[in-house]
């Protein structure tokens, strides 16, 4: 089967996390979001009702069998006038998680979310296999130098204190060059590093429009791209609609972030996006073909 990177870049080389080799171009591959907080925007948090260690384990095996390739638990939400919470409480609430998703399907990566280079410690010991840090542009390395040490990879996601842009894609891939320098410097290995243009974070809608127009533009830094759209608002305020309708949108924003080159898409409905994903592919990557006699309708 010939692999086929969408537009022009050339195709990253595989990576490897925790338990699972991901070979980039063959086909997208789908994280699905385990949000263990009471106020996600998204409206899934863990901590809302119930024990969320049960209530984790049984979505997270929910999300893999529906397709989920792997599995990002955090435990701060990163909405607007969202409560910050320290390094102590953010760990209390994710590594229990991580351990008991890691004993019910060690097979399946895990990524921690968080911007705290001490939650990414505790999250690792108890299991997680990959670091996704959604301030991954700032000059601070500290967060690489834990992935460095433990030798897992890293997510940086572009984001910004002020929606504040002269040319937002050059921007966004200069600001995400920077920061693959700073994690090399770091001793992050080149193939452990994945980039995310950070649709909805510090960015104004019409800036998150243009992103995902012009996504094959970050190709030009050879790495895998991760393109998080998920109920975001900008589909809200494109739509009219309230985040628990928004998955029609959801799914328009993977297709057409697929045929700009996205190697990961992170989502909330895991079914739904991992069939959309798979013919995205066929489409854009050319993974399916079928033996047909006498025409198709």
């Amino acid at each position: 089967m010939t692999i086929i990177r969408p537009a022009t870049g050339p195709l990253p080389e595989p990576t490897r996390i925790g338990p699972a080799t991901f070979r980039w171009g063959e086909r997208t591959f789908v994280m699905g979001i385990l949000n263990v907080t009471p106020d996600s925007f998204s409206g899934d948090g863990l901590l809302a009702d119930g024990d969320p260690v049960e209530r984790a384990v049984a979505r997270a095996r929910a999300m893999v069998a529906e397709g989920a390739d792997l599995l990002d638990i955090g435990g701060e939400s990163t909405r607007p006038g969202h409560a910050t919470i320290d390094a102590a409480e953010e760990s209390e609430r994710v590594t229990p998680v991580i351990a008991a998703v890691r004993r019910a399907l060690p097979d399946v990566p895990i990524s921690i979310d968080t911007t705290k280079p001490e939650v990414a410690e505790s999250a690792v010991a108890a299991g997680a296999d990959l670091v996704n840090d959604v301030w991954g542009v700032r000059p601070d390395a500290s967060m690489a130098r834990v992935a460095a040490a433990h030798r897992v990879p890293l997510i940086l996601m572009h984001n910004r204190a002020e929606a504040v842009y002269e040319h937002v894609v050059e921007e966004v891939v200069a600001d995400l060059a920077a920061a693959l320098a700073r994690a090399t410097d770091a001793g992050v290995a080149l193939d452990g590093l994945i980039v995310d243009p950070g649709f909805g974070f510090g960015k104004t809608p019409d800036h998150n429009v243009v992103i995902l127009r012009e996504l094959a533009a970050l190709q030009i830094l050879g790495r895998p791209i991760l393109l998080g759209t998920s109920r975001k608002s900008t589909i809200g305020r494109i739509l009219d609609l309230p985040v628990e309708e928004r998955l029609e949108g959801t799914l328009a924003t993977t297709a057409l972030g697929i045929a700009g080159g996205a190697d990961i898409i992170r989502v909330h409905d895991v079914r739904a996006n991992v069939r959309a994903a798979r013919v995205s592919d066929a489409v854009v990557r050319g993974t399916w073909r079928a033996d047909v006699e006498g025409g198709t309708r």
